[in-house]
């Protein structure tokens, strides 16, 4: 007997709940805001905005499934399971953060606060919750299949992500490791940089286009469906060790690029969430190319 779909929905703490937890009670947050030139007023409204979308996306869920909430901060202790269908009830990037622990699932994106969030990966309303959840276990329901990157270490850690993978120094010293094509007969370029950026069309409107604009590249951002990667070498230093012929380039479905790492230490983490992250030592190689995984995002 199959197992009824259950529906997770992804949620993170306000900026209300941050407050009331460090200061305590809602007037001492009031005070701490106002010795700044703030008010709490919007703060609270924002808040209560967001368990009212919860409570609404919570009320939509079908009778006959099963249900679960899970906090952004606790996403890499949570076990998805094959048969969940994926509520973001946020912001975009909150999107980005629950896809590098999914294998598949169809994920329905909840816009909490319409305006104040561009919507590009959350675009949806509340009202919309029950028709969508519907759509999602639906034979032939339209998706969107957004490119994800992976980093793939030698001694088998494997991480995903939406947006873009990072590989630098933990801190701001330099990162010192060799690049160069996976698969390539040479040990690749001896670098020292602040770090590596690979990111996907869904990350082209962040990160990934900062460096792309900073450099004047003529290669086109990859569409977030386009099975394309760009990367950047960030600040790569010359010296009579170190090179800088390696800096941009381009992946296909397939191709590959691999770091080996020259230094005592660099983490490799995605989407921001670096306490999640790989971490490399001496010796160490890590080869960053197109997920097979890719997100299913309900339209």
């Amino acid at each position: 007997m199959s197992l009824a779909p259950r529906a997770v929905l992804v949620h993170r703490r306000t900026e209300y709940e941050e407050l009331l937890a460090r200061h305590g009670t809602h007037g001492q947050a009031a005070f701490f805001l106002s010795s700044r030139g703030r008010a709490i007023d919007d703060v609270a409204r924002r808040h209560e905005r967001t368990q009212q979308a919860l409570r609404d996306v919570a009320a939509a869920v079908p009778l006959t499934w099963r249900s679960t909430r899970v906090e952004r901060a606790d996403l890499d202790r949570f076990l998805f399971a094959p048969e969940d269908v994926v509520v973001v009830v946020g912001q975009d990037g909150l999107v980005a953060n629950a896809a590098k622990y999914l294998s598949g699932q169809p994920v329905v994106g909840i816009d909490t606060d319409p305006g104040r969030n561009p919507g590009v990966l959350v675009r949806h309303r509340c009202a919309d919750a029950a028709a969508l959840l519907r759509a999602a276990t639906a034979t032939g329901s339209t998706v969107d299949a957004l490119t994800m990157v992976e980093a793939v270490a030698d001694d088998t850690q494997r991480l995903v992500a939406l947006n873009e993978i990072y590989l630098g120094p933990p801190g701001h010293q330099t990162a010192r490791y060799r690049l160069g094509p996976d698969g390539a007969p040479a040990p690749g370029e001896a670098q020292a940089s602040s770090g590596v950026l690979v990111g996907t069309g869904t990350g082209a409107t962040g990160w990934l286009r900062s460096l792309w604009l900073e450099r004047g590249s003529t290669t086109p951002l990859p569409a977030p469906s386009d099975p394309r990667l760009l990367w950047f070498v960030r600040e790569a230093w010359p010296s009579p060790a170190t090179g800088t012929s390696l800096v941009s380039g381009e992946l296909g479905r397939g191709q590959g690029l691999r770091l080996t790492v020259e230094s005592d230490r660099i983490v490799v983490f995605g989407d921001g969430m670096e306490s999640d992250a790989l971490e490399l030592t001496w010796g160490q190689s890590v080869r960053l190319g197109i997920s097979a995984t890719a997100l299913r995002l309900v339209v």
